[in-house]
């Protein structure tokens, strides 16, 4: 198994596929990636795909402290993960919480980075909701160490999650006994930290106005957190387009993966 090795000496564990230009897959905080296996199937014919697990997610490292888990450290994991692999610039592909840390590293980055493609991003934040987000990162935190099961599965009703369910249910399944699988600790210190404490992406608006990379935002029509923060991307961001997928939520990648994966193909045929 490859390794990486973070800036603060934190183990990363990542998988390489295919060849060709270097794509990097970074998973959302419900997932790992597992959850990438049909994109890595359908894109490894065309590019190198690099599929890491964040830090907190086995088998890559789960520290001990609160502070090893705050979202530049994700950000620069990504990094970490590209020189391991031998690549100086990436495609990255980010869903979600693994989008937000894309974003952030094309920001610090953006000679390392040739394109984006950001699904699912933006839950908590938008101002009238970030306060309710961080209260619902720490009470999740707090399930998560009291009972793991019951926590995955509080998760797992969200009604943008229901599009798996409906769509795929065999799926949905899996893809919930993944997650009931994960690190308890890795889950609690991800939720209260990077989740609970991570500023919001209108933050950094000067930042992304200066962004010159070619953006696919992906935010599916029943995937109302991530909504008004996909749509202010697409306006913040020189070069981004948004796609609203209808029928879909937060998982676009797992409900109509050929449709994911076409669409996403259809957009890394335009680069150069």
């Amino acid at each position: 198994m490859p390794y990486a090795t973070a800036s603060d000496g934190t183990r990363l564990w990542f998988e390489a596929a295919g060849a060709g230009p270097a794509l990097l897959l970074a998973h959302e905080l419900c997932s790992d990636a597992r959850q990438w296996k049909g994109q890595v199937a359908a894109l490894s014919r065309r590019f190198r795909c690099l599929t890491p697990n964040a830090r907190g997610y086995p088998p890559s490292a789960v520290p001990e402290t609160d502070d090893a888990y705050l979202w530049d450290r994700f950000a620069g994991d990504l990094g970490a993960v590209l020189d391991a692999a031998g690549e100086a610039r990436a495609i990255l592909m980010g869903w979600s919480m693994g989008a937000y840390a894309a974003l952030q590293f094309a920001r610090l980055h953006p000679d390392r980075v040739r394109a984006l493609v950001l699904a699912g991003i933006g839950s908590g934040s938008p101002g009238a909701d970030t306060a309710l987000w961080r209260m619902q990162m720490r009470d999740l935190a707090a399930a998560w160490l009291e009972d793991p099961r019951r926590a995955a599965r509080t998760m797992a009703e969200g009604e943008n999650r229901q599009a798996l369910r409906r769509l795929d249910p065999a799926a949905f399944a899996a893809w919930l006994a993944d997650l009931e699988g994960h690190s308890p600790e890795g889950m609690a210190r991800t939720c209260a930290n990077y989740q609970g404490r991570r500023p919001s992406l209108q933050d950094f608006a000067a930042g992304f106005a200066g962004l010159e990379v070619p953006t696919l935002i992906v935010c599916g029509e029943e995937d109302a957190p991530c909504m008004e923060t996909s749509r202010w991307l697409a306006a913040a961001l020189p070069q981004a387009r948004l796609w609203e997928p209808r029928g879909l939520g937060h998982a676009p990648n797992l409900e109509a993966p050929e449709l994911f994966n076409a669409e996403v193909g259809r957009f890394l045929s335009t680069l150069p």
